[in-house]
């Protein structure tokens, strides 16, 4: 032995340790705490063992669960499902199906809490006599509207008497100011006298209505606007600017073909045979007669019946006469188309709407 080491039998070095030293080692080794033994159960494993019994191996320190115990979590109890309309706690109706059990994303219209609106302050009723008034402004402005939509021109509404107007407008304002030597010489050519109807009556019946006796400030510009919309909007473009053109006609000849047949007699002198005549009065006069067939009863017999008083009137004070006498004769046309127009626009309204249980012929 060298140093307290010597050989074993089978040649392995072994450590001898002096009998102090190991009686030192002992004696502190028996006074330091020893940890309670942990009980194992028995667990199989390889290697060799007593007989009827296992060997331990190194999983026999690892706590493990008893073997048969069934791990799975125990099934849920089943939902009750709510009928349908029932309102669930977390939201929608009961819904049948696949998604059952689950809430609608959107609540149920019942269920909603109504939305917070800030309170509004109490109105006060206005007094009757306030409410009376606003009723009356409220219809004058609505009538008011509607009058102006009706009574003036419009180049859909009445093409004829908007086109006319625009052109009677260029006229007059030419007239007006333009060159007074031009403006007479045209005057002139356009007069409805007996020379210039003996020599190109088409023509000179045509351009003595493109003048306002009197211009733009004469009371004709703006009835000529009011009745002729009026006529147009119940007969139509062609109707009214056939009346017009055959109360300007009708007046134009019953007053001139007297004076050349007078002059020709030796009644009246050959200076009768030139004279300045033009104007929209007599067309306007026919267009008025027209008008009135379509008026309420009463209107229908005082609008011409006032017309012919003043025309009357007129023609006593003998200004003048040919255009006095040409002003019933153009009124007295108008009246006599009325009825013929009121059956027109009476047989078109029918063709167009037929009554029920009618089919149109």
């Amino acid at each position: 032995m060298v140093d307290g080491r010597r050989e074993g039998p089978d040649g392995e070095a072994r450590i001898r340790i002096p009998a102090p030293a190991a009686a030192a080692a002992s004696a502190s080794a028996s006074d330091r705490p020893q940890p309670e033994a942990q009980p194992q159960a028995p667990v199989s494993g390889p290697g060799p063992g007593p007989a009827g019994s296992e060997s331990p191996s190194l999983l026999s320190a690892v706590p493990c669960q008893r073997r048969g115990a069934d791990t799975r979590r125990p099934p849920a109890a089943p939902r009750p499902r709510p009928a349908a309309g029932d309102v669930r706690p977390g939201g929608g109706a009961g819904r049948r199906g696949l998604f059952a059990d689950r809430p609608l994303a959107c609540p149920a219209r019942s269920a909603r809490t109504p939305a917070r609106t800030p309170a509004r302050p109490a109105r006060t009723p206005a007094p009757a006599s306030d409410r009376a008034s606003a009723r009356i402004s409220t219809r004058w402005a609505r009538s008011s509207a509607g009058f102006r939509r009706q009574a003036f021109p419009t180049p859909r509404g009445t093409p004829f008497t908007f086109g006319y107007l625009l052109v009677l407008l260029g006229t007059s304002l030419y007239a007006a100011y333009g060159d007074q030597a031009t403006v007479s010489a045209l005057l002139r050519g356009s007069s409805t006298d007996v020379a210039h109807l003996a020599e190109r009556p088409a023509l000179v019946l045509v351009a003595s209505a493109l003048w306002i006796a009197g211009g733009l400030t004469s009371p004709y510009a703006l009835a000529f606007a009011l009745v002729l919309t009026a006529l147009e909007r119940r007969v139509g473009a062609w109707r009214a600017a056939g009346v017009f053109l055959l109360g300007h006609v009708t007046a134009t000849l019953g007053t001139e073909l007297p004076i050349g047949l007078s002059v020709a007699t030796g009644h009246l002198p050959d200076s009768s045979l030139h004279r300045l005549d033009y104007g929209i009065s007599f067309g306007l006069l026919a267009s008025v007669g027209a008008l009135a067939a379509f008026l309420a009863p009463l209107p229908r017999v005082l609008v011409p019946a006032v017309i012919g008083v003043m025309l009357l009137h007129d023609l006593v004070a003998l200004a003048d006469p040919l255009t006095d006498w040409g002003h019933p004769l153009a009124l007295l046309a108008g009246l006599a188309c009325g009825p013929f127009l009121r059956r027109g626009v009476r047989a078109r309204s029918t063709r167009l709407d037929p009554a029920p249980g009618r089919g149109c012929s």
